[in-house]
């Protein structure tokens, strides 16, 4: 009888009235108030409404119905595909809609439903992924920020490819811990190409050093890259390296010198197609031969050989006790394998960089120390 007479008076109540009691039927519906018969025809009276002209009162349903898991299904559906004062509340809220229901608005809808969808308190794997693959930037910046989001090493990847150029973006990628260490270095990529595409930089450097400068500081921000990255996520940051060609001979050399025996283990495991637990022998106490044999298979030219097993060599000592060294010592004992400061060519040139900057470094924090005590 309630339900038959609110269906009578509505045609000729105000537009206040009617969102009123619109909230009123809606919340009585879903704290259950009702008994069966009455919860039918609430349900028919609530589902009328849909097609009220204002959308105040088309509002006060979604207000009243987005958070409930008893609201009628039928009358979620519509809330989420009315206009968007509407829409939102039930998008942000409901948790009737599936996966499916909210991919499908993240691929149709505004930036502003992206990001409406990407805030909602849980946020599936599923749906993090389809965010970042077609989500606008803003978007993909509100999923990083929601702790609540479950997103996968791949949906990072994709984000960082797809906005890596984007401040914003790259600000939400590094300071999410969750971010895998190959998307790390996809992202100093992508910083060191638009600083070397900056007007500023480039009407200070010029092209040619701006490519030299920017190149420098990725590898040398690479360098760091690896010191803060888990074993566990080595041959992932490996592979990345390789695929982009950044794994090569020179950047080996380096890391070396530097003393990233297990990445450069990872890297050989990679590069080799062998088991890890028998690379990882061969590192620790293969003879020469062996090692020589693993590095041309590896593809590490013949004239490298004879400066990695001297680094190895060294390594090996300083990790069973019998030697205290680092990349400053390491480097010129490499460069004395190939004749010392008098040695010429492009790896000789190679070492004495590496060596330089280890003086630099070390010189550096000597410096500090004195002005620190």
């Amino acid at each position: 009888m309630v339900v038959s007479h609110f269906l009578r008076w509505i045609d000729t109540a105000k537009v206040a009235e009617r969102a009123a009691a619109a909230a009123a039927l809606a919340n009585a519906y879903v704290n259950r108030e009702l008994p069966f018969e009455d919860r039918c025809a609430a349900e028919a009276a609530l589902t009328l409404l849909l097609d009220d002209p204002s959308s105040k009162v088309r509002q006060s349903l979604a207000e009243a119905l987005s958070m409930s898991a008893h609201a009628p299904l039928q009358i979620i559906a519509a809330l989420a595909s009315d206009q968007p004062d509407v829409a939102t509340l039930v998008l942000a809220r409901s948790p009737l809609l599936t996966d499916a229901d909210l991919i499908d608005r993240v691929a149709s809808g505004s930036c502003a439903i992206q990001k409406l969808i990407a805030d909602r308190p849980a946020v599936s794997m599923s749906l993090s992924a389809a965010i970042a693959e077609v989500g606008e930037a803003e978007a993909c910046v509100t999923l990083l920020q929601n702790y609540g989001a479950d997103i996968a090493s791949l949906s990072f990847r994709r984000i960082a490819e797809r906005f890596g150029g984007d401040a914003r973006v790259r600000e939400a990628l590094v300071a999410d811990q969750r971010l895998p260490s190959d998307c790390r270095h996809l992202l100093l990529v992508k910083l060191g190409e638009a600083l070397k595409a900056s007007p500023f930089v480039l009407a200070l450097m010029g092209a040619a050093r701006a490519e030299r400068v920017t190149r420098d500081a990725c590898v040398k921000a690479s360098m760091t890259l690896i010191e803060g990255t888990r074993a566990q996520e080595h041959a992932a940051l490996v592979e990345h390296l390789r695929l982009r060609g950044d794994l090569t001979a020179s950047f080996i050399i380096r890391i070396l010198a530097h003393g990233k025996v297990d990445f450069f283990g990872a890297a050989l495991v990679v590069l080799t197609g062998r088991d890890e637990p028998r690379v990882r022998a061969l590192l620790s106490a293969g003879q020469d031969v062996a090692l020589t044999a693993l590095f041309r298979s590896a593809g590490l030219a013949d004239a490298t050989h004879a400066i990695i097993l001297r680094a190895l060599k060294i390594w090996r000592e300083v990790a069973n006790g019998r030697r205290v060294a680092g990349a400053q010592e390491v480097s010129w004992l490499m460069l004395r394998e190939l004749g010392g400061q008098a040695a010429e060519g492009e790896l000789a040139g190679l070492v004495k960089s590496i060596h330089l900057e280890a003086l630099r470094e070390n010189a550096r924090g000597h410096a500090l120390a004195i002005a620190a005590a």
